[in-house]
């Protein structure tokens, strides 16, 4: 293995370990704001970005984490359908 290849799989590894940890806390975060934002309660959401109104703090805070979910289950789909297809013949 040269040295070249090294780099390049530490790089590659770096990047894969920030955009995971970047889709956890989009995805944590839009749970977190389901879950303690009372749609009820105006008050609760009112000074969040995307307030005032509720729809707009969805947008804000969940919507990014929902996108994160639908791009990984499409990524899991696409995976397991190239696997079981097997190699590609010529």
């Amino acid at each position: 293995m040269s040295a070249r290849t090294g780099a390049a799989r530490l790089l590659r590894w770096i990047a894969t370990a920030l955009v995971l940890a970047l889709a956890l806390y989009l995805v944590g975060r839009a749970v977190v704001e389901v879950v303690s934002v009372d749609p009820g309660d105006p008050a609760s959401y009112r000074d969040d970005w995307g307030g005032p109104t509720y729809l707009g703090v969805l947008a804000v805070h969940a919507l990014p984490g929902l996108l994160v979910v639908i791009a990984a289950v499409w990524w899991w789909r696409r995976r397991g359908s190239r696997r079981s297809r097997g190699p590609a013949r010529n």
